[in-house]
């Protein structure tokens, strides 16, 4: 996927209009928590910076776009119907289990509400699905598939706006145009579904509960969606760690979920997703009495699962997709897929361990930071095979995608660095389903994700990215990577 393309700058106008940019995050609410500041990540408004950000939108050719957002309804679908074959997903998820206790123990969960046929009539879903354009392919392959805590839909709408209002400024000695920015309205729309699933659940009373980590300084992304929630809707949101939750909470008879004396309606999770999220028991047996309730998870257990890596690949596989889409949705998500493949062939371990360059090795594990590539990767496979056992299980080979970089002017802590930079765009869907009626299935806005390319990861909390957002073209403009032959890239 190219990065943004400017044109020449000076220093000092880039500088100019960094500054510009800096401010107008200040004043709109583009911002995220110092980490120079360690109270930034505890209290609202103490030790606040601009998130960080791309001076000008990434180019990218209309037509991926298209075909990006058009694939958003069929994923949100194909969530649903994989999370009801409870039997699929502890089958494929069973080796893993046995090498990951993390995986064990959500597993340990979905397999308690199988066994007393836990009844989920409204089903809520906030995905993104995230992409990068192959430059040896010429196509838009998926990175991943986020059905848990699917991030910066607040902030990321807003740099749609910030891009629109420089070009405003500065457009006509950039010669671009404004109009090529889409709209990203991410953040009203996750609001929305949210807001509906509450109505579904019907109970006036009733609050949605935001599951956060104890230090979050990502919470103003987060607190978009409540200010949305309260201004339209007049929904109360409240904050709880998993802890609070275990310690504040309990699940009436009826199916009830009291936390602080307040019936939830709706948990929403911008935590829950990594092992860090839970030190103690406490945290899991949060988790548990939430699943037991009565109130719409956002994502369920099975969702989450879902989402996972494992089945990410498992889904790869020929025939799989068979079993839950109609042939013309198999066409369009199989036109997406990346290589992907399990660690019980020997064949693809050996040429990973032969051309590392080729692969990223991929662990059960969400957020920046967790991928391991090159040398690392053929020193992490040799030392595996030695161990024996099951250890292999615990992760997914995945065929890397080269991105064609170009330069880029990044904004961090109010400098602006020019480099080659490579993007990811991340589609954000929305999915809610009361017992056979599909309420809300659409594509729902966007996140860009820009780093610079000697970057392997890409998170933006992680620091590996700063926030971006398009500026569509009539163009598709590649460039050849020799590492990578096509027969090997496409024979999965």
């Amino acid at each position: 996927m190219s990065a943004a393309m400017p044109p020449a700058m000076d220093p000092a106008a880039a500088g100019e209009m960094a500054r510009e940019a800096a401010a107008w995050c200040s004043l709109h609410g583009l911002v995220v928590g110092d980490r120079a500041d360690q109270r930034s990540a505890t209290v609202p408004g103490v030790g606040l910076v601009h998130a960080p950000f791309s001076l000008l939108p990434a180019h990218f050719p209309e037509s991926f776009w298209r075909q990006a957002c058009e694939l958003a309804p069929v994923f949100n679908e194909l969530v649903d119907r994989v999370s009801m074959d409870g039997n699929f997903l502890q089958n494929a998820l069973s080796k893993t289990r046995q090498v990951d206790d993390f995986t064990s123990r959500l597993l340990e969960i979905h397999r308690k509400m199988m066994e007393i046929n836990k009844e989920e009539n409204i089903r809520l879903g906030l995905h993104r699905s995230d992409y990068m354009l192959d430059s040896e392919t010429s196509s838009l392959l998926q990175i991943e598939l986020n059905t848990i805590s699917a991030s910066f839909p607040g902030l990321g709408s807003l740099v749609s706006d910030l891009h629109r209002s420089l070009i405003k400024q500065y457009g006509t000695s950039l010669s671009l145009e404004h109009k090529r920015v889409p709209a990203n309205a991410a953040s009203t729309q996750f609001s929305e579904a949210l807001a509906q699933a509450w109505s579904e659940f019907n109970i006036d009373s009733a609050v949605i509960m935001m599951i956060v980590q104890p230090e979050e300084r990502n919470m103003y992304d987060q607190y978009w969606l409540s200010k949305h929630l309260q201004d339209s809707h007049g929904i109360t949101t409240i904050r709880k760690t998993l802890s609070q939750v275990e310690a504040e909470g309990q699940v009436l008879p009826d199916g009830t979920l009291l936390v602080g004396g307040q019936k939830v309606a709706v948990v929403y999770f911008r935590a829950g997703y990594a092992p860090n999220d839970y030190p103690s028991e406490a945290e899991w047996s949060a988790r548990l009495m939430m699943e037991q309730s009565s109130a719409v998870k956002c994502p369920s257990i099975s969702y989450h699962l879902v989402g996972t890596k494992k089945i990410q690949q498992e889904l790869a596989k020929p025939n799989v997709l068979e079993r839950f889409l109609k042939s013309e949705e198999i066409d369009k998500v199989r036109k997406c897929f990346a290589g992907l493949w399990s660690l019980d062939d020997e064949y693809i371990i050996k040429t990973a361990v032969e051309k590392p360059e080729l692969f990223v090795l991929k662990p059960q594990r969400e957020g920046g930071g967790n991928n391991i590539y090159g040398l690392d990767l053929r020193e992490t496979l040799v030392r595996l095979q030695k161990e024996g056992g099951d250890a292999l299980a615990a992760y997914i080979l995945m065929q890397r995608i080269f991105p064609k970089a170009s330069p880029a002017y990044l904004v961090r802590g109010g400098v602006c660095h020019e480099g080659l930079a490579i993007s990811e765009l991340g589609i954000y869907g929305a999915y809610l389903r009361n017992k056979d009626k599909v309420v809300i299935n659409e594509q729902c806005g966007y996140l860009m994700r820009t780093k610079v390319s000697s970057s392997d990861e890409g998170g933006v909390a992680a620091g590996f990215a700063v926030l971006d957002s398009l500026y569509l073209t009539g163009k598709v403009m590649f460039q050849s990577i020799d590492l990578f032959t096509h027969h090997f890239c496409l024979d999965r």
